[in-house]
């Protein structure tokens, strides 16, 4: 077993990630070590990458980034009774306290006390990472190595689609980033009647339709509220799951849906958002619906569930898979949106 391992660490309250040789993370009674194959980049790693106002004010360096992961357990703590050396397994990187108000009313991943990995607490983007016995997931062996790495945003698409209530209605998607894609099968999947895809990138938007949306719209088109409409009997769309975090977005997001619709929100701003709270969500009667995370566990089983049923594919998602030392070359590729889903290979051991 090393004592020392690479990782990729932001080092100082300034743009950009640097990589080290750091210590082996230790583990606790209750603990896990497990040996990291495959990381996801996320649209969060990226705010941090930047060191946008967002992760200016969460993030405390230094520390280890990353939170989307698969790998294989190395090692147990005395007291882990059902995890076991050499399972396949990724993680729930939402660490909650387990005894606050929300965690004993089945709300743990609004933990007043939550710990994010890779935010909060040393991440993913490294050889080991230690990690609760309760948050490790083992995964189903007809789950491919990419996929089982990204269960993390995977599940972020299935909680907002599923808290918004999709089934035999009309969806519009605003933002169509890795999780917005993953949205559009996941909608499909959970009954969705029709599926509109709006994003500022036209291959993200070649990319919505073949993962099965109705239409693709380019945000920047002159009429897109009265567009949307027109295409639903001049109400609005029924449900809105908006995925981009850009103020614009959320705005015209709000604008398309029917009065007494549903808006589920998930991307996260970069900076505060400026609102018409009386004409977009006041006067409309909407509900709206703040998705963090994903249900403890029941996102994970749901999740799971749609891979296995194969109503899911990520294939055409993931459209890049990099060695960790390229880092440098997925981020420039986020940041161009050249790439939908990034996948970067840690280990390379095999098991």
């Amino acid at each position: 077993m090393p004592k020392m391992m690479r990782a990729l660490c932001k080092v100082r309250p300034e743009p950009g990630f640097v990589m080290q040789q750091v210590p082996v993370p230790t583990i606790g009674s209750t603990d896990v070590l497990i040996r990291v194959e495959r990381v996801g980049i996320c649209g969060t790693d990226y705010h941090i990458y930047a060191w946008d106002r967002w992760a200016q004010e969460r993030v405390r360096p230094p520390c280890i980034i990353g939170h989307e992961f698969m790998g294989y357990v190395e090692a147990v703590g005395d007291a882990v009774r059902a995890v076991r050396v050499g399972d396949r397994v990724c993680a729930e990187g939402h660490i909650a306290d387990l005894t606050c108000f929300l965690c004993r009313t089945g709300q743990a991943h609004i933990c007043e006390r939550l710990k994010i990995i890779g935010v909060d607490r040393d991440g993913a983007f490294a050889e080991y990472i230690a990690m609760p016995e309760y948050n490790v997931w083992k995964l189903d062996p007809a789950i491919p190595d990419d996929v089982a790495a990204v269960f993390d945003p995977l599940g972020n698409a299935v909680h907002t689609v599923m808290a918004a209530g999709v089934s035999a209605r009309s969806v519009a998607i605003t933002g169509v980033g890795s999780i917005g894609l993953m949205a559009i099968p996941v909608a499909r999947a959970a009954g969705a009647a029709s599926v509109f895809a709006i994003d500022v990138n036209e291959a993200r938007l070649s990319l919505a339709k073949r993962l099965g949306a109705d239409r693709t719209f380019l945000a920047s088109q002159p009429g897109l509220v009265e567009e949307i409409r027109s295409r639903t009997n001049g109400d609005g769309v029924d449900v809105l799951l908006e995925m981009s975090g850009s103020g614009a977005a959320i705005d015209s997001g709000l604008q398309m849906v029917r009065n007494g619709g549903t808006a589920a929100l998930l991307g996260i701003p970069s900076d505060n958002v400026n609102l018409n709270l009386a004409e977009r969500i006041i006067f409309k009667g909407l509900t709206v619906l703040g998705v963090n995370g994903r249900l403890m566990f029941e996102t994970w089983y749901q999740t799971q569930a749609l891979l296995k049923s194969g109503r899911i594919d990520l294939g055409p998602i993931i459209t890049h898979t990099l060695p960790l030392a390229d880092y440098q070359e997925a981020f420039e590729l986020m940041h161009t949106g050249a790439a939908a889903k990034i996948v970067l290979v840690v280990g390379g051991h095999g098991h």
